[in-house]
């Protein structure tokens, strides 16, 4: 996919009323956000909390820019954390979502017409999809997918790499975002409550080394079960042989080849990054935009790895149990399957591109206008900053630059109007147009020029 299109930056024009916090809270949200503590831990649904100053109660989205409860509005780059690659309520998705309510919205994890149907359309657009089985968040499809791999090798160990995200659940919630470099391949766990022995088994290796993970395996052998990889990991992206690499080096010893597409998955092609690199993995992870926005998530991959799923052979040696209430559900397979149409639209992808590009270009040029020592990086349809003079080629260089100072940046860019998970990448969607971008760009002038004032006072 080409990124030379769009690369001149807009001009700001045009002021972007009623962007940004601006110290605008209704007393409603204030009472809200007060209690917010105690009723949820920490004042949050999730493992994330904004500043106290920029903290806001969403209400609605709609197409690239959502608004708080006391009707402040924020260009959304967050989208998310990923799924909404059409924007805030797309009219095909909600229109296929409504259609769907009023013939029922869940029944069970056996077979249902939706199911099916979206099962042999991602059957068709994924490489490595032989069988896929459903499941609720990509969380889930992580943990899943390890053990389908422990189970087929008989083996019990994971290699994943420094800075790579796989979920919240205990084989995966190691050296995700450690805050010095690991001694590889020894990982260190990034949430209290994980038995050591599930940490001795996560083996951590440096992103776009292959010797090293080569020396690791070498170190293990007979013991590996898989290797897990995000074929972007957050943001840095692959040197040239690195996942081909990978995939070689696991075939050669039998271990299963793991990529991890929550993230990638549909957002770099229809057939996700495996059809963009050319790389067909084992098995593949898919959550995000596979749901249209709402909680669906997939393992996908070999017939004979994922067919030790089957249920007629529950009780039986090598089955393993792949479950969930809700998976499968009719609701989330309507808003998939209507989110698949649109991509499938000619064009779509290179328009996708080449919004981020013009997002990037003008970002950085800003950047370079003010003298602020940071970088608007990324490939495809993502980007990020950080403080720092290169783009990162592994997980020790995102902590060598100061991630401090981005966290400062990035709340300065909520005030504004830029809405973004501080410190983490971003995202664009269909929906951030000319006009979006035009407005970004005012937001992130006022941005630059706070973050300097504070930063000089």
């Amino acid at each position: 996919m080409s990124e030379s299109a769009s690369e001149s930056a807009f001009v700001p024009e045009i002021d972007a009323p009623r962007l940004g916090r601006g110290g605008n809270t209704t007393e409603r949200e204030r009472i809200d956000l007060e209690e917010a503590f105690e009723i949820v831990p920490g004042g949050a649904l999730g493992g994330n909390a904004l500043a106290p100053d920029v903290r806001f109660v969403f209400a609605r989205g709609e197409g690239a820019r959502i608004y708080d409860t006391s009707g402040n509005v924020y260009i959304d780059y967050c989208l998310g954390s990923g799924p909404l690659i059409l924007g805030h309520a797309p009219e095909a998705v909600s229109r296929a979502i409504v259609d769907q309510v009023s013939r029922g919205t869940h029944a069970f994890a056996y077979l249902n017409e939706n199911a099916l149907t979206y099962a042999r359309l991602l059957k068709e657009v994924v490489p490595c999809a032989e069988r896929v089985r459903f499941c609720g968040s990509g969380s889930e499809a992580t943990f899943h997918a390890m053990r389908l791999a422990r189970s087929f090798t008989g083996r019990e160990k994971v290699l994943k790499f420094e800075g790579g995200y796989h979920g919240h659940h205990d084989y995966a919630q190691v050296s995700t975002a450690p805050s010095v470099g690991s001694n590889f391949p020894a990982g260190r766990p990034d949430t209290s409550g994980i038995p050591g022995v599930v940490q001795d088994l996560t083996l951590i290796a440096p992103f776009n080394d292959l010797t090293a993970v080569e020396g690791i395996l070498d170190a293990h052998e007979g013991e590996v079960a898989a290797i897990i990889v995000e074929p972007v990991q957050r943001i840095i992206w692959p040197e040239p042989g690195f996942l081909d690499g990978l995939k070689q080096l696991a075939a050669a010893r039998g271990i299963v080849f793991i990529m991890d597409e929550v993230v990638t998955g549909l957002r770099y092609a229809l057939g996700g990054a495996q059809e963009y690199f050319g790389i067909v993995p084992d098995l593949c992870t898919l959550g995000k935009i596979v749901g249209g926005g709402t909680p669906v998530a997939a393992v996908c991959g070999r017939a004979d790895i994922m067919d030790q799923a089957d249920p007629r052979n529950k009780g039986g040696d090598g089955f393993v149990y792949v479950n969930g209430t809700l998976n499968g559900n009719p609701l989330g397979m309507a808003a998939g399957m209507a989110m698949l149409e649109e991509l499938r639209k000619p064009g779509v992808y290179q328009k996708l591109f080449d919004i981020a590009c013009s997002v990037r270009a003008t970002f950085s040029e800003i950047l370079r206008d003010h003298r602020i020592p940071a970088i608007c990086f990324g490939h495809g349809p993502m980007w990020h900053m950080l403080f720092t003079d290169r783009e990162p080629r592994n997980f020790g260089d995102v902590i060598a630059s100061d991630r401090k100072a981005l966290v400062a940046f990035d709340t300065e860019l909520i005030r504004a109007g830029i809405f973004v998970l501080p410190g983490n990448r971003r995202f664009v969607s269909l929906a951030h147009d000319e006009t979006v971008i035009r407005d970004s760009a005012v937001a992130f002038e006022r941005a630059c020029q706070a973050f300097l004032a504070k930063a000089n006072a």
